[in-house]
């Protein structure tokens, strides 16, 4: 199986009731761990490299680590660079390999937003390679502040722009360290009407309590939902306790290793849940 643009795993969600993770990557262990998972629940899994990833390893190195795992995997696997920049931090994904981009525009104003993204889109598009991009602003837990997506501006943006995928702001936030979050339903159902044939993305997956994840997946447009603190905190803890039951071992490989197994049973949960 190889790397797949991240429309096709999103397309079937449409109508089967189920969602697609993307799961965040901060090196080999976690993704390794991801795909691991996604064989062992017969799933596609979307690989994401975040600008926190980036700041630590080239965009070069994640695309061929990306394009190995998935086209040794027996399952869909896209490789997806979450919360791009500009055209240029794009392009140079799809030069390295990416099946993917997220360019994220919400902060300019809509006009400008949706120009942006056309000019994306038609660059992604003309690669073979899908885009999601987000309107309305998921903030972070505790710090910057969300805006909600407007329903009355979906239609247009979907038009205009052409995106494979869209993420909106309904209540969800970044870096949430527990479920919590208090998803607008009314919103979320007139952003859908609104779109109806667009794949709908929620960032701060980790803040949304996985039974609603899973109500979300069943009876909604929203196709994939972006998880990382929780699964950061499962790598914390697994490498925690592995210093913790041999003080005196310092091989990083071996310390490493002991992340693995927990991370794959830990994203296998969040695969089973959303279908």
């Amino acid at each position: 199986m190889s790397l797949v643009p991240l429309f096709d795993v999103l397309r079937p969600c449409l109508t089967d009731g189920t969602a697609v993770a993307g799961l965040v990557v901060l090196g080999w262990e976690d993704a390794l761990a991801y795909v691991r998972a996604a064989e062992a629940e017969q799933r596609p899994v979307i690989l994401q490299a975040g600008p926190g990833c980036r700041a630590h390893m080239p965009l070069t190195v994640l695309g061929a680590m990306f394009r190995s795992l998935g086209e040794a995997a027996s399952v869909p696997v896209v490789a997806h660079l979450d919360h791009g920049e500009s055209l240029a931090v794009c392009q140079a994904a799809i030069a390295c390999g990416f099946t993917s981009v997220m360019y994220d525009g919400s902060a300019l104003p809509l006009a400008e937003n949706i120009a942006e993204t056309r000019a994306i889109v038609e660059m992604a598009h003309a690669a073979g390679v899908s885009v999601e991009a987000e309107l309305g602003v998921v903030g972070y837990h505790d710090s910057a502040p969300s805006t909600g997506t407007n329903p009355a501006e979906v239609a247009r943006f979907a038009w205009e722009t052409g995106v494979d995928a869209l993420a909106v702001s309904v209540g969800n936030s970044h870096l949430m360290t527990a479920p919590g979050a208090a998803v607008d339903m009314a919103q979320l159902r007139a952003i859908q009407a609104a779109a109806p044939d667009l794949p709908l993305v929620l960032h701060g997956g980790s803040g949304i309590e996985s039974g609603l994840r899973r109500r979300l997946a069943r009876e909604t447009s929203v196709c994939k939902f972006n998880i990382g603190t929780e699964l950061r905190m499962v790598f914390g803890q697994s490498l925690r306790a592995a210093l913790a039951r041999d003080p005196i071992r310092f091989d990083r490989n071996q310390l490493l290793q002991d992340t693995v197994k927990p991370m794959i049973t830990a994203a296998r949960t969040v695969i089973q849940n959303l279908g």
